[in-house]
């Protein structure tokens, strides 16, 4: 790969023609998993380490014995091209404007993503409807429908999803044990949680809600009063469609308990720089009593703290909910990551026949459970797996079941989890609880051309606008009057957020194809 460069958003909207970066294009028109002649389908293929501790301190990924492993059973001969996980929209944008693709681009959601900067629109890959009816029937059946309408443009597939078929995948972790001790119920809403919190600090516990910048895994109190500043989060407010945070008194209420927390030391006083590493190693490391996390991780987690806290107990308990008895993150896109094709590979047959193994009961087995004989064992024809409780080998599996299964169902793992006790509880708990909470709004995909044309204005899937965000950390910090919130509203509406809301207006009324109008949670 070449250098990464800085360059600016516009040069990338007007590039027109990029090339692969690989030196060679694909070179095999051998069946992944199938048939395996000698020659081996060769493509590189860039991913976003996802703040993976084992693929971040990996020395080279190419080299590792899991993506030796992959090769072997898909006759393949990648080149992972690795984006920090910290930089992912930066080190993207830098990839199309100096023409350096990979044969697969990873992205993170739909063709419209910030992160893949108009390039699907500007011609950088290829469609593959037709390449998906010859080589790729197990993608086609397996995969939601919605999951591909993400990947659609102009009536055209353009990436392979990764999906979920669960929206509700966050969910509010407690210390069991600390709560145990504390001799408190579990609480469920927003003025229990904080009655817990405080017991929590009088019995030492350094973070009682373990936040972190931006708000990201530590927005739950926005959830408890449906004031998610997200880019899934429009609401209809008399004759206009508006983003959520337009409810002056659900987003002045919801700030209102983050500085009650700040003031009570209930959260961390530098939570605004609270990167994910620091945001991990402190539950890790036991210091936190309360956190949000992705709860197919829970188990692992747990493991991992109780090597630094043999007596930890880490339960996932309901969110906490607010006036209207609701709460819960917000709900994830149907699509946790994408596959894009360079329109210059020569052989993309090769890699849509990878990508459609990886939803065999072969590719299952291997990403579930690893290699016969090394880390399971059959036995009257029954898997034999442990799980590791070693925090360096929890990272290893969770690197081979998440990161390396490209295209899977990633709500939870089945297959490990259906082994324990502990594993049926935590696939209760999804079929059970999560299914039944969740916030979710009025959204738009694409992204609305007014939220384009001015970033500053313009949300993610889970963190708020730049220009939002400064305002909700001065007013949780004390720094301006929470009761200013219609000001920032003002603000917002000048600096492009009036075009917004007339083209979310326009395109509601017109039932255009890009809207998606939530479904209550049952």
């Amino acid at each position: 790969m070449k250098k990464w460069m800085k360059v600016s958003l516009a040069s990338v909207m007007a590039v027109t023609t990029l090339t692969a970066c690989s030196s060679k294009p694909p070179e095999a028109n051998n069946a992944a998993g199938g048939s395996k002649p000698a020659e081996k389908a060769k493509f590189s293929i860039s991913m976003r380490t996802l703040a993976f501790n084992h693929v971040e301190k990996s020395p080279n990924i190419n080299e590792d014995k899991w993506v030796k492993r992959l090769e072997d059973l898909t006759n393949t001969d990648l080149n992972i091209v690795l984006v920090p996980h910290k930089e992912y929209e930066q080190k993207m944008v830098q990839m199309f404007a100096t023409n350096d693709i990979p044969d697969v681009v990873g992205g993170s959601g739909g063709v419209s993503g910030k992160e893949m900067a108009g390039s699907v629109q500007a011609g950088v890959f290829m469609p593959l409807d037709d390449l998906l009816q010859k080589y790729g029937q197990n993608l086609l059946k397996k995969i939601p429908k919605d999951a591909w309408q993400k990947e659609t443009y102009k009536g055209k597939i353009y990436a392979i999803p990764e999906f979920l078929s669960n929206p509700s995948r966050r969910a509010v972790a407690i210390r069991k044990d600390l709560l145990d001790k504390a001799g408190l119920p579990i609480p469920k809403t927003v003025d229990e949680y904080l009655t817990v919190m405080r017991k929590f600090k009088e019995m030492g516990v350094e973070n009682p809600y373990q936040g972190r910048e931006n708000f990201k895994y530590a927005d739950s109190f926005f959830g408890a009063f449906d004031a998610y500043p997200y880019m899934s989060m429009f609401m209809k407010q008399g004759d206009q469609i508006v983003p959520k945070f337009f409810n002056v008194e659900n987003m002045t209420k919801a700030l209102q308990t983050y500085k009650t927390m700040f003031d009570e030391g209930l959260i961390n006083k530098e939570f605004a720089t609270i990167n994910p590493t620091v945001y991990k190693n402190s539950i890790l490391a036991g210091k936190s009593g309360i956190w949000s996390m992705n709860a197919n991780e829970v188990l692992q987690w747990e493991q991992q703290l109780k090597a630094n806290v043999p007596t930890a107990k880490v339960e996932l308990i309901a969110a906490p909910t607010g006036p209207d008895g609701k709460g819960g993150a917000y709900l994830y896109n149907s699509v946790t990551r994408a596959w894009f094709i360079n329109k210059n590979v020569k052989n993309p047959e090769a890699i849509i026949k990878f990508f459609d193994w990886m939803l065999s009961d072969e590719a299952e087995k291997f990403f579930t459970f690893g290699v016969e004989g090394e880390t399971f064992k059959t036995v009257d024809g029954k898997i034999e797996y442990k799980a590791p409780t070693e925090p360096q080998a929890v990272d290893e599996e969770r690197y081979r079941q998440a990161f390396l299964w490209m295209v899977q169902d990633t709500t939870y793992n089945k297959g490990t989890l259906s082994l324990t006790e502990d594993g049926k509880k935590l696939m209760s708990t999804y079929d059970n609880m999560l299914a039944k909470e969740g916030r979710d709004g009025v959204q738009f995909e694409p992204r609305l051309d007014a939220l384009i044309k001015n970033p500053d204005i313009s949300p993610e899937s889970d963190y708020a606008a730049p220009l939002i965000l400064q305002h909700m950390v001065k007013m949780v910090y004390g720094k301006e009057p929470i009761s200013d919130w219609p000001k920032v509203i003002e603000e917002y509406k000048s600096k492009g957020g009036n075009d917004v809301i007339k083209e979310a207006t326009e395109k509601f009324n017109k039932q255009d194809p890009s809207v998606t109008i939530s479904m209550p949670r049952r």
